[in-house]
């Protein structure tokens, strides 16, 4: 069998696909939205006495989102998906929406100002917005601004900071579950 005229079994793309490949459209539309929820719950499980253990962690996971992907979550979404992590995080209701709207806005300015970026830019403007949400959603909650709670703070902004480049893989992941080709059912 001449092997230019043989049709193989299996594409060699690992999406499934050529040009028209279709996409779940279920999946290319909930994944981003599911994954910010979950990642709003997964400290609840956690607790600690005085301080959080874990950073924000849907604050993360939306800022990744909005980093890899600059177009595809719009600006509101702040508000829902804000609203969602006030319910769970144990913050003032309302400090979420607020902050997660202002952080959306920001990114947005920066991103139409430099959309050339690499991943040490794109690493230095999430730790940035990570370290002053976790000051002032420390200051909308009601805490002492007092020097021991600025140290305490201290591990949990690192934290933050040390996982980007994890939740960026993340999402790099999620962002292929998301675009996969939709299974046929026969």
């Amino acid at each position: 069998m001449d092997r230019l005229n043989a049709t193989p079994r299996h594409s060699a793309n690992r999406f499934g696909g050529g040009i028209n490949r279709v996409q779940s459209p279920w999946r290319a539309q909930t994944v981003p939205y599911v994954s910010i929820a979950l990642a709003s719950l997964l400290p609840v499980f956690l607790v600690a006495d005085l301080m959080p253990l874990l950073p924000p962690l849907g604050f993360m996971m939306l800022i990744c989102w909005r980093i890899m992907r600059p177009g595809f979550l719009p600006l509101w979404v702040g508000v829902p998906l804000g609203a969602f992590d006030d319910l769970f995080s144990g913050q003032p209701f309302g400090s979420a929406v607020l902050l997660w709207s202002v952080a959306m806005i920001v990114l947005e300015m920066i991103e139409t100002r430099f959309p050339w970026r690499s991943f040490w830019q794109d690493w230095l403007s999430a730790s940035l917005a990570m370290m002053i949400y976790i000051l002032v959603a420390m200051t909308v909650s009601g805490a002492p601004l007092t020097p021991q709670m600025l140290i305490v703070t201290i591990p949990q902004i690192a934290l933050a900071i040390l996982l980007y480049p994890l939740f960026a893989r993340l999402i790099a992941r999620l962002d292929m579950f998301r675009l996969a080709r939709a299974r046929r059912v026969s």
